[in-house]
């Protein structure tokens, strides 16, 4: 059995979120309220909560050159599944925190990455490894 993530996270509009969930990353919506939306979040799910504030937060540690959100959720994906959303998302001109990018080249964790951020400012990262044996090698 494959073991799946849940996140709960703030949002300030859910019509914004949906649009953005949906339309952008292509996300399908699963049970929903006038005050929360489920998303199947590359099979996983996620519920975004609707808030006065989202919190946002602005801090952020430097890896490898790049000023990444330290407070942000992801999803690590196939090498080919990133690359079509990484065009997607170029081609639909989304505004990206850090842009598609190859981090820590010739490292053993070399990884290509992006990140973009949903309209109440909550941070996302999209990552791949061609070799995902070593999403956790040292």
């Amino acid at each position: 059995m494959r073991h799946r993530f849940h996140l709960a996270f703030p949002v300030t509009d859910l019509q914004s979120a949906r649009q953005f969930y949906v339309d952008l990353l292509g996300c399908r919506v699963g049970r929903e309220s006038d005050v929360w939306i489920d998303f199947d979040f590359f099979d996983h799910q996620i519920t975004a909560h609707l808030t006065e504030s989202a919190n946002e937060s602005t801090a952020a540690n430097m890896v490898d050159g790049d000023d990444v959100p330290v407070r942000h959720f992801g999803v690590i994906l196939e090498w080919d599944t990133w690359q079509a959303l990484a065009d997607r998302l170029q081609r639909q001109n989304a505004d990206f925190v850090i842009t598609p990018h190859i981090r820590f080249k010739g490292e053993v964790g070399e990884q290509a990455t992006m990140f973009i951020t949903d309209p109440s400012g909550n941070a996302l990262e999209f990552k791949s490894f061609k070799d995902m044996n070593r999403v956790f090698t040292r």
